[in-house]
């Protein structure tokens, strides 16, 4: 059985195809606080700890040029993940992950085989196009958030416990008295926040 489907736009049953097209909207709030997710190209990668210092230098030089503060971050084989907060009446976070990536890029050895779209986009391959961004609401989302970032590492089964892995701000956050040395050293922690990896 077929069915036919008015063509007339005027009819209340005309249905037209239009394929739904990428939301890429972002939400931007001046001086805002964010979650982020970035992710390399290739996920079978350790490209972002075996060049840790290139990528600790390109967030220096970005936030040397456009400040934000580090709330936390944790940085894994293949994607990270970060809280934000941006200075009031700035909601440029693009521009400043632009600047990451292209530092990053440019510090370390060529090595990727590029498609012909990259090649002539200029791109070097190695980071993904899109990141993921949250909009941090209240204290309540943002204490979930920061207890994603951190308990990462064991999400990936990386480490049994998330004082095990060196590339987090857990280890500031212990320092400060805000966790305890052993937290989530089951991994009893709720993963619920960000659900993403």
């Amino acid at each position: 059985m077929s069915v036919a489907f008015p063509s007339d736009e005027n009819s209340p049953y005309f249905l037209s195809y239009n394929p739904p097209m990428p939301d890429y909207r972002r939400n931007r709030i001046p001086g805002g606080t964010y979650f982020f997710t970035v992710n390399l190209l290739e996920r079978n990668s350790r490209l972002l700890v075996e060049h840790i210092a290139e990528l600790r230098a390109a967030v220096k030089a970005v936030r040397g040029k456009k400040p934000f503060h580090i709330d936390c971050w944790v940085v894994l084989p293949e994607h990270m993940h970060c809280i934000w907060t941006l200075p009031e009446g700035d909601a440029d976070y693009a521009s400043r992950w632009k600047a990451i990536k292209t530092a990053f890029a440019k510090s370390i050895p060529r090595f990727e085989n590029l498609s012909d779209v990259r090649l002539n986009k200029g791109e070097r391959g190695i980071w993904q196009r899109r990141y993921w961004e949250h909009t941090i609401r209240d204290d309540r989302d943002y204490e979930a958030h920061v207890d994603y970032v951190h308990i990462n590492p064991v999400k990936h089964g990386l480490v049994k416990r998330v004082a095990d892995w060196p590339y987090s701000s857990f280890h500031r956050f212990v320092d400060q008295g805000i966790y305890p040395p052993d937290w989530a050293g089951d991994a009893g922690v709720s993963l619920q926040a960000g659900e993403r990896s």
